[in-house]
Order: C-alpha cells, then sequence, then structure tokens
C-alpha cells in the first residue's frame, strides 16, 4: 500500500505543477528568479541556494505555499479515473444531476420561447452608454420584470432529491427501520455526534471561541500570510477586523492586478450583451437582498458581482472536478441563478467593498463551497449529505420530536432545508451568520450547517412538540435572526447525551 500511495502523492504533484505552471504566480516566480541572478550576493557556486533563499525572504516562496495548499482544496482529480468518475464516483448521482440540469434548462429555454426574449443578444450602442453611465448606480432602474420567474426555487430542487434511489440498494436489508423515516433515501455515510465531536473537537465547551469568548488571541497568522494556518485560526471564529483579510488568505484570493483586470472584462461583457439570466439576477436581487434589513444597501454590488459572475469561464474549469456540468448552450459561463442566489455573496458585502476584491472572493467561495448546495452529489459536503445528516442528527438525538412532527405532516428536513440550501443566509443576523462561515472556511465544510439546523430544533424543541400542523411549525421556526449560532452548535454537540 505504500507503493500505491507514493505513486498517488507523485501523481498529485505533478498534478499540481501542471495547474500552477500556466499561472501568473509562476510567470511572476519565474521573472523574479532571473531578475535575481544579477545580485551580487548571488554566488554561481551555490547558486540553487541562493536563489532559493532570495525567493524566501522576498515573500515568494509563501505565495507559492499558500497557492498550493489552494490546489490541495479542490476536489481531487485522478489521472487513471474516466473524467465523469472524477466528477462524481456513484451513477445514479451523476444521472440525476445531468437529468436536473437538462430540467433547469428546459425551464430557462421555454421561459426565452414563452417571453419572446432572446437567451444572449449584443447590446445597442446607446443602450451600452446607458448602462456604463449607471453602472454604479443600477439600483435606482427598475426594468420591469413582472413576467420573469425564477427558474427554480428550493423546494422543486427537494423534491428531487427526495426522489433519489440508489438502484442497486435493497432497503429491506437497512438494519433499522428507522431510515425509512427521513425523507432522504440514499445509503450516503453520514457521521454521528462521537464522530462530530472528534471531528470538531476545537469547539468544545472549554475553547474559547470568537462570537462567545470574545478576548481570542490575534494570531500572527496574519502577519504570515500562511493560508494553511489562517485557515486552522478560523475554527475559533475571526476577529471582526481581521475577517476579511483572514478569507481572502485562506481561498488564496490575492486580488493581484490580473484579478482587477479580469473582473473588468467581465464587466465589458456585461456591457456589450445583455443576457436573459440577467433578469433572473435583477429579479432575484429585488426578492431577496433588496427586502432585507441587512443588505438592501448592498443592491448595487450584488447586480455587479453577480452579472459578472454569470460571465465568467473561469468558474468552467471548477466544473472538470464536480458532477454538474455547464450549460454551454445560451453562453460560455453559465450558473443559472435560482431564487436566493444572491444570498450567496450578500454577506460578503460587508467584508470587501471594492468590487474586484468582492468578485475573486466570492467566486473562490462559490467553486469550493456554495455550487455544493445545489447540485446532486455524494460528496460529504453536498446537499444530500446535509439533508440526511440532519435528519439522522434528529432522528438519533430527538426521536420524539421528529416522529411527532412527522405525524402532524411536518417534516423537519421541508423546514431546514431552505436554511441549508442558502448556508444560513438571510435566516440568521449578519454577524452570527459570519460566524457561522467562518467554521465552514476553517474545517472546509460545509458539516457544520447540518449541525446548526438540526441545532436549532433541539433548541425549539419543547416549543414544536406542541405544534399541532406544518405551519404552526414553520411559524415557530420563522424567526432565526436573534439566534446565538456557536453556543447552539456547542452546546448540541458537546452537551447532548448519547
Amino acid at each position: 500500500p505504500l507503493q500505491g500511495a507514493g505513486t498517488e502523492l507523485s501523481l498529485t504533484i505533478a498534478q499540481i505543477v501542471q495547474r500552477l505552471k500556466g499561472s501568473h504566480l509562476h510567470s511572476q516566480i519565474e521573472r523574479q528568479a532571473k531578475e535575481c541572478l544579477h545580485q551580487p550576493e548571488i554566488k554561481l557556486e551555490s547558486l540553487k541556494e541562493d536563489v532559493r533563499s532570495f525567493l524566501k525572504t522576498s515573500g515568494w516562496e509563501r505565495k507559492l505555499q499558500n497557492a498550493v495548499y489552494r490546489e490541495l482544496q479542490l476536489p481531487p482529480s485522478h489521472p487513471a479515473a474516466p473524467p465523469e468518475h472524477l466528477k462524481e464516483p456513484l451513477a445514479y448521482m451523476r444521472k440525476a444531476q445531468a437529468s436536473w440540469e437538462k430540467r433547469v434548462l428546459k425551464s430557462l429555454n421555454s421561459m426565452s420561447t414563452e417571453l419572446e426574449v432572446p437567451l444572449a443578444r449584443m447590446r445597442p450602442a446607446v443602450e451600452q452608454k446607458e448602462l456604463t453611465n449607471k453602472w454604479n448606480e443600477m439600483g435606482t432602474d427598475e426594468p420591469d420584470l413582472s413576467r420573469f420567474r425564477p427558474v427554480y426555487a428550493p423546494k422543486d430542487f427537494l423534491e428531487v432529491l427526495i426522489s433519489l434511489r440508489n438502484p442497486n440498494h435493497d432497503s429491506s436489508e437497512d438494519v433499522s427501520v428507522r431510515s425509512h423515516w427521513g425523507l432522504i433515501q440514499v445509503p450516503l455515510n453520514v457521521r454521528d455526534i462521537p464522530q462530530l465531536r472528534r471531528a470538531y473537537s476545537e469547539l468544545n465547551l472549554t475553547t474559547g471561541q470568537l462570537g462567545i469568548d470574545d478576548h481570542a488571541h490575534i494570531h500572527p497568522v496574519v502577519v504570515e500570510q500562511d493560508s494553511a494556518a489562517a485557515q486552522q485560526y478560523s475554527r475559533q471564529g475571526c476577529p471582526t477586523g481581521l475577517r476579511a483579510d483572514l478569507w481572502a488568505l485562506i481561498l488564496n484570493s490575492t486580488n493581484q492586478p490580473q484579478d482587477v483586470m479580469h473582473y473588468e472584462q467581465l464587466t465589458a461583457g456585461v456591457i456589450q450583451h445583455d443576457l436573459l439570466v440577467d433578469n433572473l439576477i435583477y429579479k432575484d436581487v429585488k426578492l431577496t437582498a433588496s427586502n432585507d434589513d441587512y443588505y438592501f444597501v448592498f443592491e448595487d454590488f450584488l447586480y455587479q458581482v453577480l452579472l459578472c459572475f454569470s460571465r465568467d469561464t473561469a468558474v468552467l474549469d471548477h466544473f472538470k472536478y464536480n458532477s454538474a456540468t455547464p450549460p454551454k448552450s445560451y453562453i460560455q459561463a453559465g450558473v443559472i441563478p435560482f431564487h436566493g442566489f444572491s444570498m450567496y455573496v450578500a454577506p460578503l458585502c460587508f467584508l470587501y467593498n471594492e468590487p474586484s476584491k468582492l468578485y475573486s472572493v466570492f467566486r473562490e467561495m462559490y467553486i469550493r463551497y456554495f455550487f455544493r448546495l445545489h447540485s446532486i452529489s455524494s460528496s460529504p459536503s453536498g446537499i444530500v449529505s446535509l439533508c440526511l445528516q440532519f435528519e439522522r442528527l434528529l432522528q438519533t438525538h430527538l426521536p420524539q420530536l421528529f416522529y411527532h412532527l412527522r405525524q402532524i405532516g411536518a417534516q423537519p428536513l421541508r423546514i431546514a432545508f431552505k436554511w441549508m440550501v442558502r448556508a444560513f443566509s438571510g435566516y440568521l443576523s449578519t454577524d452570527q451568520l459570519l460566524l457561522l462561515w467562518d467554521r465552514i472556511l476553517g474545517y472546509d465544510s460545509l458539516e457544520v450547517v447540518a449541525v446548526l439546523a438540526a441545532a436549532v430544533f433541539a433548541f425549539r424543541a419543547e416549543n414544536l412538540m406542541e405544534v399541532t400542523s406544518l405551519a404552526s411549525a414553520e411559524a415557530v421556526l420563522a424567526d432565526l435572526s436573534t439566534l446565538k449560532v456557536m453556543p447552539l452548535i456547542q452546546i448540541f454537540l458537546f452537551a447532548t447525551a448519547i
């Protein structure tokens, strides 16, 4: 096995080298190395060591380390495996994702036909000029969006997840009948509380957490500019004043001149072409963020970032590693926004007020985490696993509540799904949401979203035991804005009797 591990490691190294070779960072380091050859302290006989120590003292070695670390965070690719297996090992999941994508695309195409609006068109010069002038105040513009409707809402997606089945799995073999009682019926492994305790040991009740014990010390990681250390640090929460820098460091989002240029090119693309999807973005921002007490002030930022995102072909690269395939038929990029999509961006507006920086952080957050919340896969951070984990945690630790809600037709997942699919954005107060997202980044996993959803039910269990209908259960859980995230998660994980 060691022999095999060695081969796998060298393959991974070869791939990372390959991926970094085409990067801007590679050419910068190469240029720096060539320039340093002219310096008097570089001696021919110790050339290799001298160049290396020059790169180290001038900070390039750390930048390279962070870039390698980022590549390691992205989903792995194994050269021996067929491409579709890299994306998703389970055939039935791949099939379900493909048919879901077809459905979404069909919905978009029929909207185009019905409303006689092309999927993409070149804007006339007058229109381009107009848009350029009002680029920073698009929120004041009120296009008629009454005819446009979201391509799908989270509850449509939930129905698809509920109908998922593994054709090779005989459910009568299940040891306990209990698994039939949840809505998600696929055999995936999810962690139980003892396993979660081990995985999230830094969240135990005796370790200081930012968001509870705000005296947690400021770590030298920010000074050191080390991605891996920053990630470890954010497991206990990030100080408000440092969060923006720490997140950018964890995501290796450097906002170099080439990033700014990329953003400007995308902006130019928005100004030149009008897409049907733009109307969906406008409408989504109007229906969600614009009505939100925390986020309405960021309306213009949201339009800018989302319109650019809908045209970003670099997002395509990421689809090599997951079961989703970008719908290329109407435009080169292609993440079709659903109702609530803009809430993935809104909280980041509190941290970054420079559009290109906001954009590059959002894009990294999307290709690492958020895409998993609206695509079908067997990933432990994927929405299917999160739903299953949420149901298992309730069944195991709050069985009476689970069965009570199920009997009155208020399946807990139907209530919690909308929180999970948006990673709680728009449901918690912003300061609490950012503490939750600190942990998503810190643990490089969305699992904590399912844990929080279960913890919310545990917290409101007494009231929920009294409700007699889905509507009254939803009323008990309608307002989460006063909740404190970290105590809820900690108590649920570390103070629950097992």
